[in-house]
């Protein structure tokens, strides 16, 4: 019987939401732009979202478009 020190611990490969599912980043989706931000709203990293580098790329452009559009704040209002 292996110890709980010799067990290795092997993480799921994440996939691309938006390779797999028929989903489209847009600016005006507020909803789905919100749900890549942090508490602190900033933009969650590919290692976090599990997004290819081309979506996050283009997520990271949308957010910052909404964010200019004020569709969604910058920084946490105290």
């Amino acid at each position: 019987m292996e110890s709980p020190r010799n067990r290795r611990y092997f993480a799921k490969k994440k996939v691309c939401r938006f390779c797999t599912e028929p989903l489209e980043i847009d600016y005006k989706n507020v909803d789905l732009m919100s749900r890549f931000i942090s508490d602190r709203k900033k933009i969650v990293p590919r290692r976090n979202s599990g997004l290819c580098a081309f979506h996050q790329r283009q997520l990271a452009i949308a957010i910052k478009r909404t964010r200019y559009m004020a569709l969604l704040p910058y920084t946490v209002l105290h």
